[in-house]
C-alpha cells in the first residue's frame, strides 16, 4: 500500500510570488513633492549658469533661526543638494572658481554676513554629509531685507555681458552673490575653436572673429591676421572697415582712413543701408542720414533707399522730409506688405 506523505513546505513558485509581492509593495510611487524641484539658468556672454534646487514653503512657520537654524550649514533649499553649474571659469564675489557643477550650501548668521559654500560634492542628500574640506570656494554674502516670498526661489538679477547677481529669496530675505565672467577671453577661446570648423571656409567667419576683437578691443594683432584672411577670400565693404577699425586701435589712423575710403568705393546698396542703420542704432542720426542720402543718389531706382531715408528723417524729427521720402517709397514698391507698413507710418506722421 502506497503511503501518502503530507508536507507543509510552501511551493517554490509561491515563495517567489510572495517575494515579488513584498518587493512590489516597497516600490515608491511618484507623487507631487511638498518642496517641488526647479531649475533656473542664465547665459552671461557665452557662459551658461544653471541652478537646480527644491522649493520649500514658509507655510506659516518661523524660517530663520528655527526651520533654518543660525550658524549651521544648510542645503540652501530642500531634499538633495542644491547645485550650481558654470560652463566656464568665473569669479564669485571676486574670488576665482573653475568651471563645473557644485553643491551649494549656506551658513546663515543672525547678525553679519552669511557664508556661501561651493562644494565639490554635488550629489549628496541635503547637507548631512557636508564637509568643509571638500569646498572649492567659500565667500561671504550680505543678507538684505526683501518682499515676502512664500516659496524659496533663486533669481538672476541685473545680467550684463560680463556679470550677474545670483539671489536666494525666501520669506523676507534676499541673499545675493555676484558672478563675473571674463567674457572676451571666453569668446576668444570659442572663436579659435570654431575657426577650426566650417566658419574657416568663408570670409564671413574670419570677419566676424576680427570684428568681435575690434569691438572688445582684445587680441588686436591676432584679429588683424583674421581680417587679412577674410579680405584674401573676398575683399568687401565689411572686412575692409573691420581691418580699418583694428588698425585705428593700433594707432595707424592713416592706413585706416585709406581702407575706409576704399570700402566706400566698392560698397553695395545693402552695405550702405546696413551701415546707416548701425549709425542710427548708435545715435548718430545725422551720419546715418548722410549714408541714406548717398544710397538715394547711387540707387534712385530702389524704393528701399527712400524708405530708409524717411526713417532717418523721422528719427531726426524732420516730419516734412520723412513724409516726402516715405511717399516716394510707397509709390515705388509693389510689395503689399510694405505698402501696408509704409501707409501706417504715413498715417502716424499725419500725412
Amino acid at each position: 500500500m502506497r503511503r501518502i506523505v503530507r508536507t507543509t513546505t510552501t511551493p517554490l513558485f509561491a515563495l517567489a510570488f510572495l517575494a515579488a509581492g513584498t518587493a512590489v509593495g516597497q516600490a515608491p510611487l511618484t507623487l507631487p513633492q511638498p518642496s517641488p524641484k526647479a531649475t533656473v539658468s542664465q547665459t552671461v556672454g557665452l557662459t551658461d549658469i544653471a541652478l537646480t534646487y527644491h522649493r520649500p514653503a514658509v507655510n506659516k512657520r518661523t524660517v530663520w533661526g528655527d526651520l533654518v537654524p543660525w550658524d549651521q550649514v544648510w542645503r540652501a533649499g530642500a531634499n538633495e543638494n542644491t547645485t550650481i553649474a558654470f560652463s566656464s571659469p568665473v569669479t564669485v564675489n571676486g574670488k576665482p572658481l573653475a568651471a563645473g557643477t557644485y553643491g551649494l550650501h549656506m551658513i546663515p548668521k543672525k547678525d553679519g554676513d552669511w557664508t556661501i559654500a561651493f562644494s565639490n560634492v554635488s550629489w549628496a542628500w541635503g547637507s548631512f554629509t557636508y564637509d568643509e574640506k571638500e569646498d572649492a570656494l567659500r565667500v561671504p554674502a550680505k543678507p538684505q531685507p526683501a518682499d515676502f516670498q512664500e516659496r524659496l526661489s533663486y533669481t538672476f538679477d541685473e545680467p550684463t555681458d560680463g556679470s550677474v547677481d545670483v539671489s536666494l529669496r525666501w520669506e523676507k530675505v534676499r541673499v545675493p552673490f555676484r558672478v563675473e565672467v571674463d567674457t572676451p577671453s571666453v569668446v576668444m577661446a570659442s572663436i579659435r575653436k570654431e575657426l577650426r570648423d566650417l566658419p574657416r571656409f568663408s570670409w564671413q567667419g574670419w570677419n566676424q572673429a576680427a570684428a568681435y576683437a575690434q569691438r572688445s578691443k582684445t587680441n588686436v594683432d591676432e584679429a588683424i591676421t583674421w581680417a587679412d584672411r577674410s579680405i584674401g577670400m573676398q575683399e568687401n565693404f565689411n572686412n575692409l572697415r573691420t581691418k580699418a577699425g583694428l588698425l585705428e586701435l593700433k594707432g595707424d589712423a592713416k592706413t585706416a582712413s585709406a581702407l575706409r575710403d576704399r570700402s566706400m568705393k566698392i560698397a553695395t546698396e545693402a552695405d550702405i543701408n546696413n551701415y546707416g542703420y548701425q549709425l542710427l542704432g548708435a545715435g548718430k542720426t545725422d551720419e546715418a542720414i548722410e549714408m541714406f542720402r548717398k544710397n538715394v543718389k547711387d540707387h534712385p531706382q530702389s524704393w528701399n533707399v527712400y524708405d530708409s531715408l524717411g526713417e532717418g528723417y523721422d528719427r531726426k524729427g524732420d516730419k516734412k522730409l520723412a513724409i516726402e521720402n516715405y511717399r516716394r517709397a510707397l509709390n515705388m514698391t509693389q510689395d503689399p506688405d510694405q505698402k501696408k507698413r509704409i501707409d501706417g507710418i504715413l498715417k502716424r506722421l499725419g500725412a
